[in-house]
């Protein structure tokens, strides 16, 4: 019996292979990015998902060589992970809310005793002291005359419940911040709360996403390779390569974070070692997991930091405090990061230092987490041929 032929490939004469392989191309990538721009509310929790899994998959591998069971090397790998972070939370929150309620029962004290302090500081330049107490005055003048969107009447923001300072003639910025502060958490509680909660559920969500993800990898893998034989196939081929790499590029920019975040952790323990504060272990390891926070990281470890120095040795520690995480921070951005993401990134310290800039100016907290892997990508990668794109090692 003879066999029917196969069928041949049709291909399109030139230009007009081009134009189309263009057009799809184009279609496909068009396609991607209107699915991310429709998944953006999630991109936290995709992101979460994709460092829990890195992590997990990195021990899983680990251990390969001694537990030859994947479904046993899973499960020890998750509750190891999920165990650390426990311990971490359950060591760390009765200690950080007992800094945070002293500091907010006595934060009226405390905020006087700041604003004493700078003003002494300030006074000793009196031309700069009277200008910005001229600006001060200006600007609480604009805002008693300001008027109030829900009684209609003038308000008054340079003091406590809308009362003016006692003493118009000195500055009391850190007392006019903290009721600026308590201000906004009052009017804005119900946003706060589902910021939190949305934070929190996200965090929740990748931990058991990623669990399940490292668990059925190898089946994962091996259907989403089929779909390279179905109708979508082009898209398979498009886009699975160029995910892949740009998988392992932000897999080392990980990396590159935790040598920064343990850098920036040894550098902070010596300093409050050096002031001599207490819970070393307990602030070091706050600071240690907010390294992986851009921009709130900071605010948050050094939170923490400049309260125990205030409660502990007063007003002149915590200037004290807040100067070392300034220094600490400086040396990060533009020391520890540029050398350590250029070396592990392989790309140039300034390039580095450029693309920090740019992406937190633009993008925020997302252009400081994807900036340097998607211009590291770009530029190795994407826009090479197959047989020149550089090997990740």
């Amino acid at each position: 019996m003879l066999s029917s032929p196969e069928p041949q490939e049709k291909t399109l004469p030139p230009p007009w292979d081009r134009i189309f392989s263009l057009a799809t191309r184009t279609f496909v990538w068009g396609l991607l990015l209107s699915i991310l721009y429709l998944l953006r509310p999630f991109l936290l929790l995709i992101f979460l998902t994709f460092v829990f899994a890195y992590i997990q998959a990195h021990g899983v591998e680990g251990l390969q060589h001694r537990i030859k069971n994947r479904p046993l090397r899973v499960t020890l790998v998750a509750l190891v992970f999920l165990g650390t972070l426990l311990a971490t939370g359950f060591t760390l929150f009765p200690l950080v809310r007992e800094q945070a309620v002293t500091f907010w029962q006595n934060r009226e004290k405390y905020a006087d005793d700041a604003d004493a302090e700078i003003n002494k500081t300030l006074k000793q330049y009196p031309s700069v002291y009277k200008s910005l107490l001229e600006r001060s005055k200006a600007l609480a003048t604009m805002r008693e005359n300001e008027p109030n969107p829900k009684a209609g009447a003038p308000t008054k923001h340079n003091g406590q419940d809308g009362e003016p300072r006692p003493n118009d003639e000195e500055l009391h910025p850190i007392a006019n911040l903290l009721d600026n502060v308590e201000k906004d958490i009052g009017n804005n509680a119900l946003l706060f709360g589902q910021s939190v909660l949305g934070y929190l559920s996200s965090f929740l969500l990748s931990l058991l996403f990623s669990f399940l993800i490292v668990l059925d990898l190898p089946k994962l893998s091996r259907n989403i390779e089929g779909l390279s034989n179905t109708k979508i196939g082009f898209i398979y081929d498009e886009v699975s390569d160029n995910l892949a790499g740009f998988g392992r590029v932000l897999g080392r920019a990980l990396e590159a974070q935790l040598f920064i975040a343990i850098c920036n952790t040894i550098l902070t323990a010596i300093g409050i070692w050096m002031m001599g504060l207490q819970n070393l272990l307990v602030l070091s390891t706050i600071v240690f997991f907010c390294s992986f926070i851009p921009v709130a990281g900071t605010f948050i470890s050094s939170t923490p930091i400049c309260l125990l120095a205030l409660t502990t040795d007063g007003v002149s520690a915590m200037l004290l405090a807040i100067l070392l995480i300034c220094v600490i921070h400086a040396v990060e951005t533009y020391v520890l990061n540029p050398q350590i993401y250029g070396h592990h990134m392989h790309m140039n310290p300034v390039l580095v230092l450029i693309v920090l800039t740019i992406g937190g100016k633009l993008f925020g907290v997302w252009g400081l987490l994807l900036g340097i892997p998607i211009v590291n990508y770009f530029f190795r990668h994407a826009i090479r041929r197959p047989g020149e794109r550089l090997v990740e090692t």
